[in-house]
């Protein structure tokens, strides 16, 4: 296995990865809120996960990565205020909540396709999980770390010698709420206090309830992540994933809840994706155009654009989002497959020039997944000294990582039948020339369909062409 080195959140520095289990990766994902479609800030980190979890994969570990579906207890502040998400998109819509969470799980899911993201082994709803949710917080009630305030179960952040061990913030900085119409919530010990279970409160609309111990209500958010990582992962986890924005307060709270509950530390590594903004800062759902991956498809641009303009820049910086540079990257992203496709396939494999730009590649990965230098590799096995069956077999092995289907055959109705008759001709026509020595009319042919964005190759097998 290779060499990975990672920044993590936790302890704030780059360092050397190293598992519980030696070769062997458990990695938890936090998963999306089924309430409306991802937009393609939300996806960025889902996409830099997808190469976190290939890059362990090419590097020889074996990973079992788990994600959860939210589709119950997420409030629209990410606190304790607010209103369920799911039940502002039901009303939205006018539709149960399980129809909303469907249509919008499946959605998501139809997004991460386009974007070559890889399902996680293991998908959990949180609505599948309400016993081990009860289970937990009985637990935790047990040893002291909650209590029952106003119908409410709460976890007692009192009781912790460093709550803030992932966010570095102070009691000093927090607000009651993030809006001036939240109320404070009287029935906390302490203002950080976050609810493990609802019964009476002001829902009184909430569509999904359950009976527990302390009557019928449903689970808090942070709950949810906490159990079924334990549930499917066990009491030790490798490295927990999901955007900057979860750092405070969910993954603070996972981290409270999960070692009070299991009496040691939880998880060892924390990968975080800064956002994607645009031009009025970060992207979300309720500002300006709601950008959707069926939205640039609308708009003339390949998913896969989308997700190389992710990969052209480190997952730990912000990246802004303009479509003048998507538009330089669906250039980018259209000429570098056209130039893999003119590659002939055929040949021996020159393993010892080839090896020098492997491990150029799993340098740049294992450099905290470096994706920009990962891709400059690509073109730089373009430019090298060596056969083209060697450069195509790098750059198949490299897109099991990158996902941009830079092997891949264009499918389809790429070219109509017409098309297809008027390119033959033109090749018949420029292969009766050369014959006949006459190379200028030659040229010409090839420049006629160049210009139409029809690239020839000659080869052994004969004149090959791709749009």
């Amino acid at each position: 296995m290779s060499k990975m080195n990672l920044y993590n959140t936790l302890t704030k520095k780059v360092e050397p990865f190293v598992p519980n289990i030696e070769g062997k990766v458990s990695m938890y994902t936090c998963g999306p809120t089924v309430y409306h479609f991802a937009h393609i800030g939300n996806l960025r980190s889902y996409i830099m996960e997808d190469v976190l979890e290939k890059s362990f994969r090419y590097m020889g570990y074996d990973v079992k990565r788990v994600m959860n579906i939210t589709d119950v207890g997420h409030l629209s502040s990410d606190a304790d205020s607010g209103e369920d998400k799911m039940l502002i998109g039901a009303k939205r819509e006018k539709k149960t909540v399980m129809e909303i969470a469907a249509f919008y799980r499946e959605a998501f899911f139809q997004d991460c396709e386009k974007l070559n993201i890889k399902t996680p082994d293991v998908v959990e709803p949180a609505t599948n999980c309400i016993a081990e949710f009860i289970m937990m917080i009985e637990r935790l009630i047990e040893k002291g770390y909650a209590y029952v305030a106003g119908g409410n179960v709460y976890f007692d952040t009192g009781k912790l010698e460093n709550y803030y061990v992932l966010s570095n913030q102070n009691e000093e900085e927090l607000l009651v709420g993030v809006r001036e119409d939240v109320e404070e919530d009287r029935n906390k010990r302490n203002k950080t206090d976050f609810v493990l279970w609802f019964t009476k409160s002001k829902f009184d609309a909430q569509e999904l309830k359950w009976d527990s111990p302390w009557g019928v209500g449903y689970p808090g958010w942070h709950i949810e992540c906490s159990a079924i990582s334990i549930k499917h992962l066990g009491e030790k986890l490798d490295i927990h994933c999901g955007g900057i924005d979860n750092v405070f307060p969910h993954h603070t709270n996972e981290i409270a809840q999960s070692e009070a509950y299991l009496g040691h530390k939880w998880c060892n590594y924390w990968f975080h994706v800064l956002h994607l903004n645009d031009s009025t800062g970060k992207m979300s759902k309720s500002k300006g155009e709601f950008l959707t991956v069926s939205l640039l498809e609308e708009k003339g641009y390949h998913p896969l654009v989308y997700r190389m303009f992710c990969l052209q820049s480190h997952y730990r910086k912000p990246l802004l989002f303009h479509y003048d540079v998507l538009d330089n990257v669906k250039a980018a992203y259209e000429k570098l497959r056209k130039k893999v496709a003119s590659l002939d396939r055929e040949g021996e494999l020159q393993q010892e020039k080839m090896k020098g730009y492997e491990d150029a590649f799993v340098c740049a990965l294992g450099n905290d997944i470096n994706t920009s230098q990962a891709i400059t590799v690509v073109y730089d096995v373009l430019k090298a000294d060596m056969n083209d069956a060697s450069k195509f077999a790098l750059i198949d092995r490299f897109d099991q990582v990158l996902s941009l289907d830079l092997t891949k055959e264009k499918e389809g109705n790429a070219a109509d039948a017409d098309l297809t008759a008027y390119i033959e001709d033109m090749i018949q026509q420029r292969n009766a020339a050369r014959k006949e020595k006459d190379f200028a009319r030659a040229d010409a042919i090839r420049k006629e369909l160049l210009d139409k964005g029809i690239e020839i190759k000659d080869t052994r097998e004969g004149t090959i062409w791709n749009l």
